[in-house]
């Protein structure tokens, strides 16, 4: 053996051993044991009550985020998700299946009104800038805006692309559009698209998340990537890998961290910025295979991800099926 090869076998093993005595960023620190039955969806953290909103097969679930007990449920046909009106004490959820919003009474879960908004209501979220609740209706394409003092729906947004997560900031509105692979952008003073930008290399974008502070969004895609977007440009300031069956991300403002949460191979993704200002994977966390779907508490930094025990497909079905009473939540959280 060379002089020149052993030095080289030597550095290897040397860069081996850093790399594999690297400190883990994140760590699973609990797992929520849930039950029920059925898939899930999106899941939303409110901070001023410490609580999960999981859309859940028939019901909205809500969970203590302290201590990962079931609080209560709010019914639902075709559960996709939820979103808080802290200061109207209201939680508005979303009903694919009916086509309709149920608003809901905070501290009691009881159901009060409901809604009609487009076709197949998935995504919602309040805008607390233009005091507003966004429902994302995919199969008709459009935008709906509701009052949360009148509860009635104040606008529509024909957006001709279907709308997967949104996120908004002072000003605007920032809507991944899945079957086009663009970010609609939407003046929330007038309710009029003023922008559309295309996501290069990205096929279905479905989560979104803003840093709004560094006017970022960070769009997932099923193509396996993550795009960062400057929100005042539209232009394209990095492309990272993540994983497969994405679809669900998030921010966490005081790490500078955006996830990626990778449900067909049970991993989350964490990206942070570097000194230079680049972009990069800082760590790939396993999970659990199903774990698609996520919230960031940006107090505690935990990461929570819905999951459960899966199953082939039933017979007739393209989806895994759920095993009965597996359904939890894992939370991750910074491992230092």
């Amino acid at each position: 053996m060379t002089k020149r090869l052993c030095l080289l076998l030597a550095l290897s093993c040397t860069i081996t051993a850093f790399a594999q005595s690297a400190p883990p960023l994140y760590k699973q620190v609990a797992k929520f044991a849930i039950g029920g039955e059925g898939g899930w969806d999106y899941i939303s953290y409110e901070p001023n009550s410490n609580r999960l909103f999981v859309g859940h097969s028939t019901e909205i679930t809500v969970i203590d985020a302290g201590t990962g007990q079931k609080i209560g449920s709010v019914p639902a046909v075709g559960a996709h998700g939820a979103t808080a009106v802290p200061d109207k004490n209201l939680g508005f959820s979303t009903n694919g299946r009916a086509g309709t919003v149920t608003v809901f009474d905070l501290t009691t879960l009881q159901p009060k009104q409901q809604i009609t908004v487009g076709q197949n209501p998935d995504a919602i979220l309040y805008d607390k800038y233009s005091k507003k609740v966004l429902v994302m209706s995919g199969r008709s394409k459009e935008m709906m805006v509701i009052d949360a003092d009148s509860l009635k729906v104040v606008a529509t947004v024909p957006l001709g692309s279907a709308p997967e997560e949104a996120a908004a900031d002072s000003g605007h509105v920032y809507i991944n559009a899945a079957d086009t692979g663009e970010i609609v952008s939407v003046d929330s003073a007038s309710w009029k698209e003023d922008h559309r930008w295309k996501l290069t290399g990205c096929e279905e974008p479905t989560a979104l998340a803003i840093d709004r502070a560094g006017h970022r969004l960070f769009s997932n895609c099923g193509s396996q990537k993550m795009v960062v977007v400057d929100s005042t440009t539209g232009k394209i300031l990095a492309t990272l890998p993540t994983g497969a069956g994405t679809d669900g991300g998030g921010f966490d403002p005081e790490l500078g961290y955006a996830f990626a949460s990778n449900g067909r191979d049970g991993t989350l993704t964490v990206v942070n910025a570097a000194k230079d200002g680049k972009y990069a994977v800082a760590e790939t966390v396993t999970t659990q295979i199903g774990a698609r779907t996520m919230a960031v508490d940006p107090k505690s930094h935990r990461v929570f991800l819905p999951t459960a025990e899966l199953g082939p497909p039933a017979p007739g079905q393209r989806w895994p099926s759920v095993k009965p009473g597996t359904f939890a939540i894992l939370v991750y959280a910074p491992a230092n």
